[in-house]
């Protein structure tokens, strides 16, 4: 008898259900803390317009301007510490950023690294699309979970809450402002965890040096705590005009 093939690109049976960051997630806190996402400046591989991923390529001088924009409006804030992506363009943004606050040198963890890209990654949407016709035609509904060897939303989505676990220490050892630089893909999902979103679209808006605010605020008796996104991408002051998204 003959073995029936699943259609390509259908995604297999998700897991159960991992927590989200929600307001449960937070319910531990004591005081009101601050969270502070920001992405990298622009790159070198953002001004060719390629989909970086994993690829560790540094700030250009635009970024490195973007990144001191930043750092001038996230000095009035109170930062505490800032948590980095290792990756270059995203660790060069971090000491900026540290050095406009008073800080010393960041904490670098790879849980913050960017989604990985796969086959698509060193490549532009135009090339990905010649190169890898059938994969591109499903990212288009599916985003990454469309591409063959990309990590996949189920797996971003626990790596997101991950890193919200990191943060949240720092607010839960009494920091009140805390900072985190990363990447436009994973910075979706940072936002999407904290709704217990689980599906790629819709996207949201990520510019470089985009700052996104997270208030979370205790409410006690072990409920769930107060959350408010008080800014999604907003653009510090000489930022420069920002470039079309691209991982």
């Amino acid at each position: 008898m003959k073995r029936e093939m699943p259609p390509r690109n259908v995604l297999p049976a998700k897991p159960a259900p991992g927590p989200a960051a929600d307001g449960q997630f937070f319910a531990m806190l004591r005081e009101p803390c601050r969270f502070y996402i920001v992405r990298h400046g622009q790159s070198e591989g953002n001004a060719r317009m390629i989909i970086q991923g994993r690829l560790d390529l540094p700030l250009d001088d635009s970024g490195r301007m973007q990144a001191a924009a930043a750092g001038a409006w996230l000095s009035q804030k109170g930062i505490s510490s800032i948590t980095s992506s290792p990756l270059s363009r995203a660790s060069e943004t971090a000491d900026i950023l540290c050095s406009a606050c008073g800080l010393g040198a960041p904490r670098l963890d790879p849980e913050f690294m960017e989604i990985d890209t796969g086959k698509f990654s060193g490549l532009s949407l135009e090339e990905s699309s010649k190169a890898h016709p059938e994969d591109y035609e499903a990212f288009r509904s599916m985003s990454w979970d469309g591409v063959a060897d990309a990590e996949t939303s189920s797996q971003v989505f626990a790596r997101a809450v991950r890193g919200w676990a990191l943060l949240r220490q720092r607010a839960v050892s009494g920091e009140k402002a805390v900072a985190c630089v990363t990447h436009g893909g994973f910075i979706q999902w940072l936002v999407r965890s904290t709704f217990g979103c689980r599906s790629w679209m819709p996207l949201l808006p990520t510019s470089n040096c985009g700052i996104f605010e997270l208030l979370v605020e205790p409410t006690g008796g072990g409920r769930s705590a107060y959350m408010h996104w008080s800014l999604l991408n907003y653009q510090a002051a000489g930022s420069m005009k920002a470039m079309p998204q691209v991982f």
